[in-house]
């Protein structure tokens, strides 16, 4: 164990406080519940930034990294969804997270082929992060029973649909770049 993977480690031990706090019936929730989201996020940027700069990456940090992230990723939409109520944003995160699932898939396959750098992780699929970790944070400090959408919820529906936009991109892209092993015959 070691910085970077007890980094790792803390953000997935960050999902259940997450939930119940979200779900915890105070004012302060939805605040607080973006606050944890948006460390958890820091978390995964300083975690692969400390691996990389002191050598650290390992293959156990290389699995349990993407894993912890499309964790408290999925585990926030569903949260979104079940409190917004709204066909928007349960088809963006649906969206979001059949990528995900098609995304790990094709990684996972083409890394038995040997072909893993083919799919490795794209600049898009960076700007898509950053649109999806800002769109789940505006949307959790926001209060969803509130009659009509204040700043945060706005921009949070705003950078949702970016977040959707650019993960149907992505996803394009990376199955573009598969594309020659998808068709082959043998």
């Amino acid at each position: 164990m070691n910085i970077p993977n007890i980094l790792t480690s803390i953000r997935l031990l960050l999902i259940p406080v997450f939930v119940l706090i979200y779900l915890f019936p105070v004012d302060w929730r939805f605040i607080v519940s973006a606050l944890i989201f948006m460390a958890a996020g820091f978390t995964d940027w300083l975690d692969g930034y400390l691996a990389r700069k002191w050598d650290q990456s390992t293959p156990f940090g290389a699995f349990f990294d993407p894993v912890a992230d499309k964790l408290m990723v999925a585990v926030a939409l569903v949260l979104l969804v079940h409190s917004y109520e709204s066909l928007f944003i349960t088809l963006c995160s649906a969206i979001i997270i059949s990528r995900e699932i098609v995304i790990s898939a094709l990684r996972e396959w083409m890394a038995e082929l040997g072909k893993r750098a083919s799919v490795a992780v794209s600049f898009i699929g960076k700007f898509k992060t950053l649109a999806q970790m800002g769109a789940i944070t505006f949307l959790l400090a926001e209060d969803p029973t509130m009659p009509a959408l204040g700043y945060f919820g706005m921009l949070g529906y705003f950078s949702m649909a970016v977040a959707a936009g650019l993960t149907l991109w992505s996803m394009f892209v990376y199955l573009k770049a598969a594309w020659p092993e998808l068709k082959t015959t043998k």
